[in-house]
């Protein structure tokens, strides 16, 4: 094998064994919180050595922030993809209960860990999520800042909508978190719920003045 073969080989490995540290994190904080997940812990799940740790991470902390970036990642695609497609976009209400609730429901695991956490994970890991939910809502009030009766206000009001759209929405992926596998029928429930939410604010836009 080539030395440039053989070095691509050694990062895919190295990148694999994060993976797998970052899953078994992950899989030790459902049962246990973040908090409470040792080093030692995540080592002995993900099979390797403790020293071997440190060749990925510094410290559990940073180990954290990666979770809550890889968490919210699904998140800003989520948006992203709601900007590109005309008929989410035109539909905006209704697609993005769908697109809400599917997301979730393909990575519960990870929508789990930023439900657990926020509120209850250690300083510096509460303190990420609060970052990204504040990036999140700025990423939205630019799309809501397109909408009709929306594009004259000040950019606080945009803003203060776009936060309870966010508000909204983390509400209903924590409850598609705790949702049971295999029930349509609470499924079709929390999509009816998130719609009509999103009509209630909307219904405000015409007659708010900034």
């Amino acid at each position: 094998m080539s030395e440039p073969a053989q070095s691509a080989s050694r990062q895919e490995q190295k990148e694999r064994t994060r993976q797998i540290i970052l899953a078994a994190a992950l899989e030790l904080s459902q049962k246990q919180g973040f908090a409470q997940v040792s080093l030692r812990q995540v080592s002995r799940t993900a099979g390797i050595v403790p020293t071997a740790f440190y060749r990925h991470f510094e410290s559990m902390d940073k180990l954290g922030l990666v979770l809550v970036e890889q968490s919210f990642s699904t998140l800003r695609r989520m948006i992203r993809d709601a900007q590109r497609d005309p008929q989410v976009y035109d539909n905006m209400i209704d697609a993005t209960a769908n697109v809400l609730v599917e997301t979730v429901k393909q990575s519960k695991a990870q929508f789990g860990f930023v439900s657990r956490e926020r509120l209850g994970g250690p300083d510096v890991v509460r303190t990420a999520i609060r970052h990204e939910l504040d990036l999140f809502v700025g990423e939205l009030a630019v799309v809501l800042g397109r909408l009709p009766n929306i594009e004259n206000w000040s950019s606080e009001d945009v803003q203060m909508v776009s936060r309870l759209f966010v508000r909204n929405m983390v509400s209903n992926a924590e409850e598609v978190v705790e949702m049971p596998d295999g029930r349509p029928d609470l499924e079709e429930q929390i999509k009816e719920g998130a719609r009509r939410q999103m009509r209630l604010i909307v219904i405000g836009f015409r007659e708010w003045r900034s």
